[in-house]
């Protein structure tokens, strides 16, 4: 699965959000900057050529349904995340958010209690 740029990932977000969408609808769900509609109709046929999204015609128009789940892409891309910059250490990616604060102890401890209740099912 490839990853997918800023503005693919932005569109994928709304699509998944929508189920199954028109492109006016994605405009219309994304959040930050919009992209003018032609943009972003380039952008929802490329992730339709790249497998993540798929077409069904609706009179002169397009609605796109997800192919990729969310859960799907967050899982591929953590991999690829922490195997890039972590050394494949999910220990190494932790440590560095406690080390610039983006990680508190109280955070940690829910980690910790997800990863005990985990272990007993």
């Amino acid at each position: 699965m490839e990853k997918l740029t800023a503005q693919e990932e932005q569109a994928m977000q709304a699509i998944w959000n929508l189920k199954a969408c028109f492109v006016k609808e994605i405009l219309d769900n994304i959040k930050g900057e919009k992209m003018p509609y032609t943009t972003l109709a380039s952008t929802v046929k490329n992730l339709e050529k790249k497998g993540f999204v798929k077409s069904v015609k609706y009179a002169n128009a397009n609605r796109y349904e997800p192919i990729i789940s969310e859960e799907d892409y967050k899982e591929k891309f953590m991999h690829s995340f922490v195997g890039d910059y972590f050394k494949n250490s999910y220990k190494e990616m932790v440590s560095f958010f406690v080390k610039e604060e983006k990680l508190s102890a109280s955070e940690l401890e829910e980690i910790m209690q997800m990863i005990k209740d985990n272990k007993s099912e």
